[in-house]
């Protein structure tokens, strides 16, 4: 359902670095940091906490987990993922029927559980986002583990009930300059709070203008939005500043080039990009979930850990894993 972010909550960013600790005993409605640990994000009372450490169930030999988060989190403190290399990933939003909007993407990394996770924060937007859990600093069997309560924080690409969908690919080339009058945040971070706050890709953007970004210790990125109404965007940081292409003809891809101000021609001698913009060009932008993963599939990589497809009408979820598992979420749209 619609919440309004409070602006206090924005306003309150802090730059945020990588850690691999444990993220605290979080105790109910407080960020309590334990020695040598960051504060936690949860905002839950104890019941919550019980409820949603319950709700974690392994769902096939990936391993992949799905969870269900029960109540407020402080998206502004905890965890937050700067991996040692790039990530390399594929992405595309197929637009060219109005009415059926979609959103897909190829995770292209190392072997690490990942995690299906439901939010529904009282003063954001619910959604479903896809996790890498290795970030969280879970070991093998992460049942019980309260590391698990900052889930949220590190959505790798995800849908939220609005219609509007974010995911991220490495981009080298990427360059940051900081404006000291924005609080800044990381790289990663900056999916939850376009999750929690945008209902349009307008709105998404307004977030990231909003912030600085932390490069610091990950792979520079770029990032893909799309929304309920077809629109999309590429947010990519040229020359230290951000710039923003929005998509026409229907679609609009992503991999580990930049294309802000490249020639579409030039961008296609990149193998995978190439492919995606042959295939969903040929389809006049008209795809549907199957024929989506048959486009991930023509591009997925020996390292793709998971292709997911995001309804950004319908709602409904598509996920298949390295290990060939496919399963359907549906989110409730408003």
């Amino acid at each position: 359902m619609r919440r309004t972010l409070p602006a206090v909550t924005l306003a309150l960013l802090l730059t945020l670095t990588s850690c691999a600790g444990t993220a605290g005993t979080a105790g109910p409605q407080t960020a309590t940091p334990t020695p040598g640990g960051p504060p936690s994000a949860s905002r839950q009372d104890a019941a919550q906490v019980e409820r949603t450490l319950a709700s974690l169930r392994r769902l096939d030999d990936l391993p992949l987990y799905e969870m269900t988060y029960v109540g407020a989190y402080d998206p502004t403190v905890g965890t937050d993922a700067t991996p040692p290399s790039p990530f390399g990933c594929s992405l595309f939003v197929a637009a060219g029927d109005p009415g059926r909007p979609l959103f897909a993407r190829n995770f292209d990394w190392d072997a690490n559980p990942a995690l299906v996770l439901r939010t529904d924060p009282p003063d954001g937007y619910a959604a479903i986002s896809l996790v890498d859990m290795s970030y969280l600093g879970v070991g093998p069997d992460p049942s019980g583990d309260r590391r698990l309560l900052d889930a949220p924080l590190l959505p790798f690409d995800g849908m939220n009930e609005r219609g509007l969908a974010v995911g991220l690919a490495a981009d080298d080339e990427a360059t940051v300059r900081p404006d000291l009058g924005k609080p800044t945040v990381g790289s990663v971070r900056i999916l939850r709070l376009v999750l929690d706050s945008a209902a349009t890709v307008d709105e998404a953007v307004a977030v990231f203008t909003r912030h600085n970004l932390d490069f610091d210790g990950g792979p520079a990125l770029h990032y893909l939005l799309a929304d309920a109404t077809g629109a999309s965007a590429v947010v990519e940081f040229v020359d230290g500043e951000l710039r923003v292409e929005r998509g026409t003809g229907g679609w609009q891809a992503l991999t580990n080039v930049p294309v802000v101000g490249v020639a579409e021609q030039r961008r296609r001698q990149d193998h995978r990009y190439g492919l995606i913009a042959g295939a969903v060009s040929r389809a006049g932008g008209v795809l549907d979930a199957d024929a989506a993963h048959r486009v991930l599939a023509s591009v997925r990589q020996g390292h793709t850990r998971w292709s997911v497809t995001y309804g950004l009408r319908s709602g409904e979820v598509r996920l298949v894993t390295a290990t060939g598992g496919e399963r359907r979420y549906q989110l409730s749209m408003s």
